[in-house]
């Protein structure tokens, strides 16, 4: 369809014959191209949206995908500073006592008072962990809890992808719909003015002229109906993936393009879960428990440190600076740590790891239980939706040549209005059913794509 037409002018070439027809504001509402163009200005300033445009512009704008790519960040930095007590920890001190009650010292029955009133230090100090099991395993972890951050932000972009084709498809449903509805709203017409004439010229009843115009007034709010759900559907659309809600877009491509992927649910037999984000976080998590338990555990380990310290020291009884002596000294030492005793601290801490280790399998096994059911849902559903599109198929064939031979007994005379109207609403069914199939089969395959984790692209 290269058409563009607005629900105004639907009604146009009826109104120079009935002179009774209403107008239907014009909603803006264009008719879609071919499918997988690029995307274009418009006359009117109208955008013309792909599929793959609005999952590009969803995956760069939406906020949600963004502050993920944030957390990674941070959890890199958070890797970096752990590392960095792997290194010498070098530090400047300076320090100052005053003496308010001199220390004693006895020689016999005499007493002397020793040192200054004022004390003064400065220097560098600096310190390295050479063994230290703990800080390892902690490295270790943090590690990891990058390794989650990225499998959170990709799950994000799992469930975008998956919310902006459920959008995506119910903006070209809704669209579809109001194809459907207009066009068996201009058949209404059509027959209201066959019927009219007929009346006019004596070869009809009153009775079939108000039906005929009954049945085109109740067409009407059909129009309408569809009408605002097109203008709701893409301003749902356009929210998602982050743009303006005042832009006018028209989505590229109808549900029948997307015909050819109901061929793929014969294929799907061979399924796995193991790029489902849920599973991959719940294993990374209990790969995290894992190290916890071993940091844990490593607070029975020995610890060893090496010290350094260089000073300056001056001790004088008054603050004459240019007066002060200043005597270097350096210290080095190792101190070795043994824990021996703590109240049973480690011990619990230990018990409680090993409870949450047993409560992340049970979550496990829950979360698989409820994923297989899914999928199996939604295989069901697909394979459902495709018995139901070519049932769809059929009726649209028979109901189409149902209405046409009910229009042509009509005009002869021999056939009746009610026969008429009768065919022209399955007809219409038909047409709702064959898109809603198409568009029962695409969300239930994109909600296959997201349990399954597939068709997303790759977090850097």
């Amino acid at each position: 369809m290269g058409w563009i037409v607005t629900a105004g002018s639907l009604v146009s070439a009826a109104q120079e014959n009935s002179g009774m027809i209403g107008i239907i504001p014009d909603g803006g509402l264009h008719a879609r191209g071919e499918a997988m163009e690029e995307p274009v200005r418009t006359a009117g300033d109208t955008i013309a949206l792909t599929l793959d445009d609005a999952l590009e512009i969803a995956l760069s704008d939406n906020l949600t995908v963004r502050i993920a790519d944030k957390e990674i960040v941070k959890q890199k930095y958070a890797k970096k500073g752990t590392y960095a007590a792997l290194f010498p920890q070098i530090n400047f001190t300076g320090d100052y006592q005053r003496n308010i009650q001199k220390q004693v010292m006895y020689m016999g029955d005499q007493a002397i008072k020793f040192g200054r009133d004022n004390s003064w230090s400065t220097g560098f100090s600096a310190g390295l962990p050479l063994i230290d099991a703990t800080l390892w395993k902690s490295i270790q972890i943090t590690g990891m809890d990058v390794e989650l951050a990225v499998e959170k932000a990709r799950s994000s972009r799992v469930d975008l992808v998956d919310q902006v084709k459920q959008a995506f498809y119910s903006a070209l449903l809704a669209m579809d719909s109001y194809d459907v509805y207009r066009e068996n709203y201009e058949n209404a017409v059509s027959n209201y003015n066959d019927v009219k004439q007929k009346y006019e010229s004596g070869t009809t009843s009153k009775y079939d002229l108000i039906r005929a115009e009954v049945t085109m007034q109740n067409a009407m709010p059909n129009v309408y109906q569809a009408q605002n759900s097109v203008i709701v559907t893409q301003w749902q659309l356009k929210a998602l993936i982050g743009m303006d809600l005042d832009l006018n877009i028209r989505c590229v491509g109808t549900l029948t393009d997307y015909k050819p992927l109901m061929n793929e649910v014969s294929v799907m037999s061979q399924i796995s879960l193991d790029n489902n984000p849920d599973l991959k976080q719940l294993e990374i998590q209990g790969n995290i428990l894992h190290k916890t338990y071993q940091m844990q555990l490593a607070k029975y380990y020995p610890s060893l440190n090496l010290s350094l310290s260089y000073q300056w020291a001056a001790m004088t009884d008054n603050f004459r600076f240019s007066t002060f002596r200043w005597n270097p000294f350096s210290i080095g030492g190792l101190s070795l740590t043994i824990p021996i005793f703590s109240g049973g601290q480690r011990f619990f801490t230990l018990k409680q790891t090993r409870v949450q280790q047993d409560q992340l399998k049970m979550q496990v096994q829950d979360t698989e239980r409820n994923l297989n059911v899914a999928v199996k849902q939604y295989l069901s559903q697909m394979e459902t939706s495709v018995k139901q599109y070519e049932a769809a198929v059929k009726n649209i064939e028979g109901a189409d040549t149902g209405y046409k031979i009910s229009q042509k007994r009509y005009e002869i005379g021999s056939g009746t209005l009610l026969e008429l109207n009768d065919a022209q609403l399955a007809l219409l069914q038909a047409r709702l059913n064959l898109n809603q199939s198409i568009y029962n089969y695409l969300t239930a395959k994109s909600s296959l794509d997201k349990t399954l984790g597939v068709n997303v692209p790759e977090t850097e």
